[in-house]
């Protein structure tokens, strides 16, 4: 539903930071340090302003914006809005031309708060959409690439003086491989400015009006904490989840290579899951989840591991030993399950032979 040019409220960001931190999957790195970057620019008087897609004429050039990386290195080197916009200006200085609007990636974990940060230094408006309705790892793994759509030009920037434009690729793996190359000399974390969008490609083929869903998602979870409520339940009801298992951490395993984070978690169960064992791999996000050896979830599901008590999600950075959690499983947006969508983010995508059946499977697996 169309909506008019709006300012984001200082309640909002709160909100935003928990939402995003769910549908971030374990992945996207946490939103803490980003979310309070914007709250000093809000301390400071200023306001940034929401559009809905709809608002943008066919021919408006919209920057897409990310920070990318091992989540694990987002904790020593944390983005702000210098930071941010360096990629967007070498971007504009490449095309010779000014973008009318920003737009994050992913609207899970971090890079939801991207364009926010870019509207900081900018004064851009911030395009309520992104490519993926989550986090992923990849650059492919968006939905520009499953609709076919170049991948270049590329901006690539650390936080001193280096940007590097990648001109052209000959495909989107080869974009990922190259760019990932560049993150890994930038010390593992980089922003970006990806291939420029009109406001034509956006309207049809982002995944639009998510920034209003991490909102939305937040804000419920919020309010289920001030009511002494179940905050894990209300995720599942605000997002149509479905809880997969509730235990304690007994086992991380993980590493940092090729500029992702990439591990195993193992859970004891516990309450009505007392006895079984539950397992998930990831590289960065969340990707496969096995009870008792035997596959359970998948991406393109959504597959979030939160914090019994508080909700609150937890980043595959920061899983230890004998937390008590939650692992929750929310539908995918319906272009992920798509043929062409499950050869980008389906399990064999991430080198598992297995195929997707969603947790959701009565309602088709995904949603618009």
């Amino acid at each position: 539903m169309r909506s008019l040019p709006r300012l984001l409220e200082t309640d909002e960001l709160d909100f935003l930071a928990t939402g995003a931190w769910i549908l971030g999957t374990g992945g996207g790195g946490s939103p803490y340090a980003s979310h309070l970057g914007v709250r000093r620019f809000y301390d400071e008087g200023a306001r940034i302003t929401l559009i809905d897609p709809d608002e943008l004429a066919e021919d408006d050039l919209v920057a897409v914006v990310s920070t990318m990386g091992a989540p694990l290195v987002f904790q020593e080197r944390m983005t702000d809005a210098a930071f941010a916009v360096k990629p967007v200006r070498a971007m504009e200085d490449y095309l010779g031309r000014s973008f009318r609007a920003v737009m994050t990636v992913e609207v899970g974990g971090c890079n939801a708060f991207q364009p926010l940060l870019v509207a900081a230094a900018s004064g851009l408006p911030v395009v309520d959409a992104d490519a993926m309705g989550r986090a992923y790892p990849e650059a492919q793994m968006q939905s520009f690439s499953i609709a076919g759509l170049k991948m270049y030009p590329h901006a690539v920037s650390d936080v001193r003086d280096n940007d590097v434009i990648i001109a052209r690729a000959s495909g989107w793996h080869e974009m990922e491989r190259v760019r990932r190359k560049v993150c890994t000399e930038f010390g593992s974390v980089a922003t970006t400015c990806q291939a420029p969008r009109t406001g034509a490609e956006i309207k049809r083929f982002a995944v639009l009006r998510t920034l209003s869903q991490a909102i939305s998602l937040g804000k419920e979870v919020h309010r289920a904490r001030g009511a002494h409520e179940d905050p894990v339940e209300a995720t599942i009801r605000a997002a149509s989840g479905k809880r997969l298992f509730a235990g304690k951490v007994i086992d991380v395993q993980r590493q940092t290579t090729e500029g992702f984070l990439r591990g195993t978690l193992q859970l004891d169960g516990m309450e009505g899951d007392a006895g079984a064992r539950f397992d998930v791999a990831f590289q960065n996000e969340f990707t496969i989840a096995w009870r008792d050896g035997a596959v359970t979830a998948t991406t393109p599901d959504l597959i979030c591991v939160l914090d019994s008590i508080s909700g609150e999600a937890i980043g595959t950075e920061s899983l230890r030993f004998g937390q008590r959690v939650t692992v929750v499983a929310l539908p995918s947006p319906a272009i992920h399950c798509s043929p062409e969508g499950l050869a980008h983010v389906g399990p064999r995508a991430f080198g598992y032979d297995v195929d997707f059946r969603s947790v959701f499977e009565a309602t088709q697996g995904g949603r618009a």
